[in-house]
């Protein structure tokens, strides 16, 4: 599945952790998960680890090797192979470690 859309500013949550996220609203409600993906931006791709919130309607997608500022710019993500279900955590460095083994394998699709 393809997204195309407009990158908005989230929560900061991501960029806290050291794993910095564009954020799409999504049109059409989509299974929540964290997927493997891809991000295109101009003539560059990026592999992308891609969440997709419990109501189905935001992606956030980590742009592996990517830095700067994307705010209001126009982005392709391609959502590809759900790598898990979305699991709560008890603090933020279990989630931190979490994050970095789903980038991981992400790296390496």
């Amino acid at each position: 599945m393809k997204v195309f859309g407009k990158v908005k500013k989230g929560e900061g949550k991501g960029a806290k952790l050291g794993f910095p996220t564009v954020n799409v609203e999504l049109e059409e409600k989509t299974r929540n998960g964290v997927y493997a993906g891809s991000a295109k931006l101009g003539d560059k791709n990026y592999k992308a680890g891609i969440f997709v919130n419990l109501d189905g309607k935001l992606l956030e997608a980590h742009l592996v090797g990517f830095s700067g500022d994307l705010y209001g710019e126009e982005i392709e993500i391609k959502i590809g192979k759900k790598i898990r279900n979305v699991m709560k955590f008890k603090s933020e460095e279990e989630l931190e470690r979490q994050i970095k083994k789903d980038i991981s394998i992400i790296s390496n699709f």
